[in-house]
């Protein structure tokens, strides 16, 4: 009888498994091909600028991180390709090239503290989270900010504390950080974010208006709290919101 049970188990699980794992194996096919992608391009900026830094730890966090998770059905068909997606109230979940030359340039190690203006989805707090750091992240929208903490709690990202609030001011409380993450476009660099980033930190935001020209900047702070700015490439993000 045991025989029996173990028999009928095991056709169970393996009908089951033939009804779920292709779409999880799509999945995963999907998304290797795409951090494929992003690799052979960002080895052409690097080529370009040798200080575009290390990618591997940054890609292969993308390589594991679910980014269909962050998105709703709707959109899951799309979630691996190469561009942004909307998530609702006028926002998007920034185009997987761009996570990956942001979290590139921050050259984040294990154990670093980041803090993230712009939690959107969650999806680049998970990017980040995956490398072994601790990702402090703030959100205006409160049902962004919601559903990105259910969904990070959920998918088992322990090392992400989630803000509401106006993410100009920083995060003051967990200051100073080794570097800091903007995901929306700021007219200025908000020197709150500047005063939070420890010396020899890194800061990557995009700054300019909703209808003019964006760059993403690279602040880096020295020892002696004096930054230096580098602009990267044009891009196009939705504005930061909130008192400035």
């Amino acid at each position: 009888m045991r025989g029996l049970i173990t028999g009928s188990f095991l056709l169970l699980w393996m009908a089951l498994g033939c009804y779920l794992t292709p779409a999880h194996a799509e999945y995963d096919i999907e998304r290797n091909k795409l951090v494929d992608h992003i690799s052979a391009d960002l080895q052409d900026i690097a080529g370009l600028d040798a200080q575009v830094g290390p990618t591997q730890a940054t890609l292969e966090a993308m390589r594991r991180v679910p980014r269909h998770e962050f998105v709703s059905e709707h959109y899951r068909v799309n979630a691996y390709r190469d561009q942004p997606l909307p998530i609702g109230h006028g926002q998007t979940i920034s185009q997987p090239f761009i996570v990956a030359l942001m979290t590139a340039l921050l050259e984040v190690k294990p154990g670093d503290r980041v803090l993230e203006i712009g939690t959107g989805s969650g999806y680049q707090a998970a990017v980040l989270a995956d490398m072994e750091t601790t990702v402090y992240t703030i959100e205006i929208i409160k049902p962004l900010a919601e559903q990105a903490r259910e969904r990070l709690a959920r998918l088992g990202f322990q090392d992400v504390q989630t803000r509401l609030g106006d993410g100009y001011y920083g995060w003051e409380e967990h200051a100073p950080y080794d570097a800091i993450i903007v995901t929306a476009a700021a007219s200025h660099i908000p020197q709150p974010l500047v005063k939070q980033l420890k010396p020899g930190g890194k800061m990557i935001i995009p700054v300019g208006g909703r209808f003019l020209t964006q760059h993403l900047v690279l602040v880096e702070k020295d020892a002696d709290g004096t930054t230096r700015l580098r602009q990267i490439l044009p891009v196009r993000f939705v504005p930061l919101t909130g008192g400035h």
